[in-house]
Parts: structure tokens; C-alpha cells; sequence
């Protein structure tokens, strides 16, 4: 990423992926070319954030024109770092794990889940969804060698600061957090927090309101 695109706003960053996902549907339904205010329609922002967020970039469409959607599907995926592989691990093979596993979005992205580790024996030596389950002994080794770069945290809130601190150690940069509670890390590793329980609560007061203006 540029020095430029480091500047950007998290915000904008943020919204790249929405555009990401609506421009693959695009394609996939033989779409070649589209308007800011076509899109905007489709996507329920305004023509001008969308001009405004990838004009952040160099800007894509033509005056007259629009977008030719194919390029701006490659372009983004570039600034998102899609193009680039990814070697990823789970940690903790527990329900959550278990679905993170199980979910096809890693590998279509380009993030490669190599393994999970739990420090359950039980599990230990299986493999969920084809992805063996390896002790927590190995952990610091099996990064090392496969140059993982991205820690998928599935763990208890009691056990996150450890994990954390051992996963950096070994040499992981990347940190996708599924655990409950807000790590510190150094400046040059970057964590991505996912707080269900949030998104639940944003969801409940928004039902909340709405209720209340019926």
C-alpha cells in the first residue's frame, strides 16, 4: 500500500470490501459496466460517497461512461491486498473454531488456513473440514516454518493475552480477533476485533427504535 492509501480514512478502508462483494455479484451476473448512481441504487449509499471513496484511490470511472466493473473488481482487490497469499492458523478448536473452519470465505479470499491448535488431546490429530488440528506445542514452530502471517483467535478471554503474545513472538503480523476482549499489540502488527455480541446489541437498539417510532 502507498504511502497515500496509508493516510486514508479507516472508515473508507472499511467500506471496500461492501464494494468489493456488490462488483463480484456484478460480474457474476455478465454486468460489464455500470454508473456510480446504478450502483449507489444497488448498494443504498449516495452516487457521490461512492465517487468520493474511490476517487481516495486515483479515481476508476470515465465522465459519460461509468465504471467498467471487471477493472474496479481487480483494482480494489489489489488495495485490499487480495492479490497476495495468505498463510493463516486457528487458534482454539472449540465451536467457534470449529465454524471458522468451516467457512469457505478464507480460502475464496486467498487466506489459507494451514491449521488449528487447541490444547484439547482429544482433538489433537483430527482434522476439521480438512485442516488437521496440531497441539499448542507446535504453535511457535508450525508459524516459523510455513510463514504464517495471520492468527485467527478463537479463544476464552482468560487465554487471549497469552495466545497473543506467543502468536507475535513466532512472527505472526495479523490478527483477527473473535475473542471478547481488546488486545495491545505493536505498531507493527495490525488487529482486525470481531465482537459479535456487539454487532447483537447495535442490533437490539436499532429494533429498539424502531419499536418506539411505530
Amino acid at each position: 500500500m502507498s504511502q497515500n492509501e496509508r493516510k486514508i480514512s479507516l472508515v473508507v478502508i472499511r467500506r471496500l470490501p461492501r464494494y468489493y462483494r456488490y462488483l463480484g455479484d456484478l460480474l457474476a451476473q455478465n454486468i460489464r459496466r455500470i454508473s456510480s448512481k446504478d450502483l449507489s441504487v444497488r448498494m443504498n449509499v449516495t452516487a457521490s460517497q461512492i465517487r468520493q471513496d474511490l476517487n481516495c484511490f486515483g479515481g476508476f470511472g470515465q465522465q459519460g461512461y461509468g465504471y467498467n466493473v471487471e477493472e474496479l473488481y481487480e483494482q480494489i482487490g489489489i488495495i485490499l491486498g487480495l492479490r497476495d497469499a495468505h498463510n493463516a492458523i486457528i487458534v482454539g478448536a472449540g465451536h467457534l473454531g470449529h465454524a471458522l473452519a468451516n467457512h469457505g470465505g478464507f480460502a475464496k479470499r486467498g487466506f489459507r488456513v494451514n491449521a488449528l491448535f487447541d490444547v484439547d488431546a482429544g482433538k489433537i490429530g483430527s482434522e476439521i473440514n480438512g485442516i488437521p488440528v496440531r497441539s499448542m506445542d507446535d504453535l511457535e514452530s508450525f508459524i516459523r516454518e510455513t510463514n504464517t502471517d495471520i492468527a485467527i483467535l478463537a479463544v476464552t478471554k482468560a487465554n487471549t493475552k497469552e495466545v497473543t503474545d506467543r502468536v507475535i513472538a513466532a512472527g505472526v503480523k495479523g490478527l483477527l480477533n473473535f475473542s471478547y476482549v481488546d488486545i495491545d499489540v505493536p505498531d507493527d502488527v495490525v488487529v482486525e476485533n470481531v465482537h459479535l455480541s456487539d454487532s447483537l446489541m447495535t442490533l437490539s437498539y436499532q429494533l429498539r427504535e424502531k419499536k418506539q417510532n411505530q
